[in-house]
């Protein structure tokens, strides 16, 4: 029965049937998916407290005014922000979609080549 080659530790290799190179541009895909995850996670987690911020300050004006009509325009001052901050969840997931897309199709176009090479 013939061994399986084992890695630099002894162990078997992290991804059998696979070279040094395409183990190394899953590993290179991997990281830069990540980094994109995280990147994308941060720039949620303040959308999220900006759209806190964005009621937050509504509520505060809301007690404050002394008239129907100051609360309606306090009111549709609010939605049109947050129409606009809609807009802008939009765009911002299309380019995360597109940049995660990128990274996949690049490195499974790349395949098979070593990492550098085009």
């Amino acid at each position: 029965m013939a061994s399986k080659p084992a890695d630099a530790k002894g162990g078997p290799p992290p991804f059998p049937g696979l070279g040094k190179e395409q183990t190394e541009a899953m590993f290179h895909m991997h990281k830069e998916l990540l980094d994109a995850y995280e990147q994308a996670s941060r720039a949620w987690l303040e959308r999220v407290k900006s759209e806190v911020d964005l009621w937050s300050q509504l509520a505060t004006k809301l007690t404050s005014t002394r008239s129907i009509p100051e609360a309606v325009t306090a009111y549709q001052e609010c939605v049109a922000q947050r129409i606009k901050m809609a807009a802008e969840d939009g765009r911002r997931l299309s380019e995360e979609s597109q940049k995660i897309a990128s990274t996949i199709t690049r490195s499974l176009s790349n395949a098979g080549r070593p990492i550098g090479s085009t």
